[in-house]
């Protein structure tokens, strides 16, 4: 059993069948045993990935409409879900002085090290399909896994 930290890159991949959902998949098998945590800003991620797919014409609005219920189930029972704190937001400011990343970017990633620093047995996995983001969890010393290598 191990605790991975799904950014939202990695958490669509649940959902919406892309490059990396077999891997992303078969980390969160409840066979596996492993633990999956997310910051809760990731609710608003996914459902406008999902949202902007639908849109597109990518899925129907019934399949997507599914997807985001099955994501609120989830949510419930599966996820280990960390509300953004003034902490995270303030981490993620030091992140973007120190890296070139996006605002969301550098909070998911702020939320990763509040979860590393908390009292937890286990140093998550950040796992991530973005480049930019992964090289930055990495130089902050996370042990990171890119779905899509």
């Amino acid at each position: 059993m191990a605790l991975y930290y799904l950014d939202t890159s990695a958490l669509v991949k649940l959902y919406v069948r892309e490059q990396g959902s077999d891997r992303v998949l078969a980390l969160a098998a409840r066979s596996s045993a492993n633990q999956m945590a997310i910051l809760s800003l990731a609710q608003v991620e996914l459902r406008s990935a999902i949202r902007r797919r639908e849109r597109n014409g990518d899925i129907p609005a019934q399949t997507a409409s599914e997807l985001l219920d099955a994501f609120q189930r989830h949510l419930e029972s599966r996820f280990a879900a960390q509300a953004v704190t003034d902490y995270i937001l303030d981490i993620a400011c030091q992140l973007v002085d120190r890296y070139c990343l996006r605002a969301l970017d550098a909070v998911q990633l702020a939320g990763y090290i509040n979860l590393r620093a908390s009292a937890i047995p286990d140093v998550p996995c950040f796992v991530c399909g973005d480049h930019d983001l992964l090289a930055a969890a990495a130089q902050e010393g996370a042990p990171v896994l890119d779905p899509c290598a």
